[in-house]
């Protein structure tokens, strides 16, 4: 590529109307312009990069082919559709994507009429297509919907209620699987190796006999093979499970031959009922550096095209997803019973080093959040001490399973919840706003919530040793530099920690990082400064003495003030029938939108300075009216 890469094409290009004017033998030339733009374009700011790379054809071909946005296209999780935006009248913005008040890092239905449903967590998309195309059907409308999935979303158990459900209806829907082998890290399962090599044609030698054993460990799918010889013999075709399901099977097909996919999807459009397309895809094609390692490559920061050098900020510290990890090892050297599990996010949670050390205990159960929480259950009930690694964000999937399947069973489950509190790029779908809030109404639950990395680390050892559920909540990135403890220190359950005594009769309740702004802002208006650790038991003896002794109280969290940490204080405070000033600090109630993360604390006004200027008018408002009242008596 040059310094100053042209797009003749391209740039013709503001929306897929444009592109459908294009003569059908200009679309290999476009994709490769469009290629080249998305690697120039996020080498400079960065973003999610190989996932996109591998649907460039198909994204060209479905918006050459379909009437967007009459027609309805669905894209799953969204890490792809980068040359969606591109072809649909984003171009010129696409180098602000995930930065604040730039483009939203997934689709979203407020920034374009091309997003047709908001995304940001996996397997969503053939649930809301169907629901797309009933309405479709109901209206009398001759639209057309499809739905885009990859074969690392196919393995969590929504993508195959939604499959059955559609393969029953007559309904027009077209489900495209794009299988590239990947999700974010590598795809495991049962079902991820049936799509490996059942599906991609790539292993066709040893199909049948792959096929079977696959089949068997899916009892229903394999009793519907079992039925017949016929379909026995049929294992070889790969879509014996999808024709199982009730839907018409194509493929697999090349997902970078922009013609051929244009051929078959004019066919597959004038079909009727529910149809399957398979398209095989290589997540980073045409950027050598992608292909060779699209983990790394999934979401990088600004990069070099040109050497495929990553540029990375130095960190101030170790960031918490390392503190867990090593705890992870660290605790499990010690501790035979100690198991790992994620729901594939073995990258994203520091668990490199568990995995390669301790691999008969680590569990990669694909994006399959549900299972994760009820394995570890399992787990538990039989003796183990089973470590769920999960961010905040994702635990919401397996809400359900948290209450029913641990919490009523109070089982030692230890919760490790990552990217709790305002991630920033990702945006509102991954912000971890709520998991205070849902987790402290579930009974026998313990809730910590760490201030700094070496509380971290003994905070996920003392969740160990609880007999029951206990979660400890730590955010993204790198805290405040406090040197780690190597030897493990149980800390004393619902205990917090005056961490500084005032004068002024105001004192700050802090919960987990908050702590380091209410340290400052402490020593200016000479608070009281509690660092709390417990969401869950909370401190009350502690709450009902400083009420007694303070002429105010102030809770900050980094959690949604609905229901959170400082609502626990005011219910403590009601109970006891005490009534000092009380102002709760957190996330407000509304969606806190994608950027950095420090201009996400900023927009909730959890920034030092936001945080400064809030409790220092609201205390001075606190001052003027005690001395009116002082006065008028």
């Amino acid at each position: 590529m040059s310094d100053s890469p042209t797009y003749p094409l391209l740039e013709k290009i503001d929306s897929p109307a444009d592109l459908r004017k294009l003569p059908e033998t200009r679309l290999p030339a476009l994709a490769k312009e469009l290629r080249e733009f998305l690697i120039h374009t996020v080498s400079t700011r960065g973003g999610h990069f190989a996932a996109g790379l591998g649907t460039v054809e198909l994204t060209i071909a479905l918006h050459y082919v379909y009437d967007t946005p009459h027609d309805r296209l669905v894209w799953d999780v969204g890490h792809q559709a980068y040359p969606h935006k591109v072809l649909t009248g984003r171009r010129e913005r696409l180098h602000t994507i995930k930065q604040h008040g730039g483009l939203a890092p997934f689709p979203n239905r407020a920034e374009s009429e091309y997003d047709t449903f908001g995304v940001g967590h996996s397997s969503t998309s053939i649930s809301a297509a169907l629901g797309m195309a009933i309405a479709a059907a109901q209206q009398g409308s001759n639209r057309r919907v499809v739905a885009v999935i990859g074969d690392g979303a196919m393995t969590a158990g929504m993508a195959f209620e939604a499959l059955n459900h559609a393969g029953s209806l007559p309904t027009d829907v077209l489900v495209i699987l794009n299988d590239n082998d990947m999700s974010i890290s590598e795809n495991v399962g049962a079902l991820s190796n049936y799509f490996a090599s059942a599906l991609s044609g790539r292993l066709y030698a040893h199909l049948r006999e792959g096929g079977k054993k696959v089949l068997r460990q899916m009892p229903t799918v394999w009793e519907l093979a079992r039925r017949s010889e016929e379909h026995l013999k049929g294992m070889v075709l790969p879509g014996t499970l999808f024709e199982e399901l009730g839907f018409n099977y194509i493929g697999p097909l090349d997902g970078h031959d922009v013609r051929a996919l244009v051929g078959t999807l004019r066919n597959v459009r004038k079909l009727r009922g529910p149809q399957f397309l398979h398209v095989v895809t290589r997540k980073g094609k045409g950027y050598a550096p992608a292909e060779a390692d699209p983990i790394k490559w999934h979401g990088p920061g600004p990069f070099d095209p040109a050497s495929g050098t990553i540029f990375k900020s130095a960190p101030s510290g170790p960031a918490y997803s390392k503190i867990f990890g090593q705890w992870l090892c660290d605790i499990a050297e010690q501790d035979p019973r100690i198991i790992g599990i994620t729901p594939a996010m073995r990258e994203g949670s520091d668990l490199i080093e568990f995995s390669k050390r301790f691999p008969d205990r680590y569990f990669d159960v694909a994006i399959a959040e549900q299972h994760a929480v009820t394995l570890a259950a399992g787990l538990a009930a039989d003796g183990l001490k089973p470590v769920v690694a999960i961010y905040s964000t994702f635990l919401q999937r397996a809400y359900d399973q948290l209450i029913h399947d641990v919490a009523l069973q109070n089982l030692p489950v230890v919760f490790a919840i990552d990217r709790a509190g305002l991630v920033g790029s990702d945006g509102a779908t991954h912000q971890g706003s709520y998991d205070l809030s849902y987790l402290r109404c579930i009974p026998n639950m313990v809730v910590m919530a760490p201030a700094d990395e070496n509380e971290c680390r003994q905070m996920l050892y003392t969740a160990t040793t609880v007999d029951g559920p206990a979660a400890v909540r730590y955010p993204r990135g790198s805290g405040p530099g406090v040197p780690l403890q190597k030897e493990f220190q149980a800390l004393p359950i619902g205990k917090a920690q005056i961490r500084r005594e005032g004068r002024s009769g105001l004192a700050l309740l802090a919960f987990g990082p908050m702590l380091e702004s209410a340290l400052h802002i402490g020593e200016r208006l000479d608070a009281t400064v509690v660092n709390m650790r417990f969401v869950k038991p909370l401190d009350e003896a502690l709450v009902i003495e400083l009420a007694a002794r303070h002429r105010a109280l102030i809770t900050l969290e980094e959690n949604a003030v609905a229901g959170g940490a400082g609502s626990a204080v005011a219910e403590v405070l009601c109970a006891e029938g005490l009534a000092p000033s009380l102002l709760q600090i957190g996330i407000p109630d509304r969606f806190i939108e994608h950027g950095s993360r420090e201009s996400c604390l900023a927009a909730a006004g959890l920034d030092t300075a936001s945080l400064s200027n809030a409790i220092e008018h609201w205390w001075a408002l606190q001052i003027r009216d005690r001395i009116r009242s002082v006065g008028s008596a």
